[in-house]
């Protein structure tokens, strides 16, 4: 946990209350109060004072039987509503840029709505020759790389009944329109962490996408490079693209909240 600047003026109280969440939350069990006492570095007498405030307001609850101590559901109330106030498309905006700059590529982001892929953010390649999405658009998912990604999303019921009432449309001579072979691909997908479009949505076009997840592990929207099949070969696509972008929507799951491992 960041600590305060040694310059910097604080509220002693709020700040040995702030300290004695933390160290709950840290340990991640109930602690006696002897424990947090010893961890804080503070007098019984005080830690006590100050637990039962918290109790009081809900953020800590004590065990009648054992007498531990542990975060009440406030602590869970706040920091979920803190969360869920983070727009991904403002936590990822600097890393889409970011990766734009390395790749030298036109970089996406973009989620699932009901088996359709909406690209919610893009950042434009510099170049003359660059693949551009519109914004808010719905396009079809098992056809181009962040759909792949975002297909895995899904439950096995949900998937089943995507791939079955579809029209899962033949858009180049690539195109993937077998529930099998796409079912087989998805698998691959999740097991090597990025998807590709080898010219499977149009052609000329090529693209790779990783998956982005949020504090409670859930895949949540994908992260996509896109550009001319003239300028990336299907080696450098699977190499050092793959792996750019693999990297960048780690970061922005960290940044997310998501732990990895």
């Amino acid at each position: 946990m960041p600590e305060a600047h040694p310059k910097e003026k604080t509220v002693q109280s709020v700040e040995r209350t702030l300290r004695i969440i933390e160290i709950m939350a840290d340990r991640g069990q109930p602690m006696t109060l002897s424990e947090i006492t010893s961890v804080v570095g503070l007098k019984i007498s005080t830690v006590h004072r100050l637990l039962k405030t918290l109790i009081i307001r809900g953020f800590a609850m004590q065990d009648p039987y054992t007498g531990k101590y542990q975060l009440g559901i406030k602590t869970f109330h706040v920091g979920n509503n803190a969360l869920y106030a983070l727009d991904i498309r403002v936590i990822a905006r600097p890393y889409l840029k970011k990766l734009a700059e390395i790749s030298y590529e036109t970089v996406n982001l973009a989620i699932l709505d009901q088996g359709y892929v909406v690209y919610i953010d893009q950042v434009e390649s510099d170049r003359m020759v660059r693949m551009v999405a519109n914004l808010g658009s719905r396009v079809p998912s098992h056809s181009n790389a962040v759909g792949k990604v975002l297909l895995n999303s899904l439950s096995e019921i949900e998937l089943e009944r995507f791939l079955n009432f579809t029209t899962l449309e033949k858009f180049t001579p690539n195109t993937l329109t077998s529930p099998e072979k796409i079912k087989n691909v998805l698998k691959q997908v999740k097991q090597k962490g990025y998807a590709l479009d080898l010219e499977e949505t149009e052609v000329g076009i090529r693209c790779a996408a990783a998956p982005i997840f949020n504090h409670k592990g859930k895949l949540c929207s994908a992260i996509g490079i896109s550009g001319p099949a003239s300028r990336i070969s299907v080696s450098f696509l699977k190499g050092e693209l793959a792996l750019y972008v693999k990297e960048t929507a780690m970061e922005v799951s960290s940044e997310l909240g998501f732990l990895s491992g």
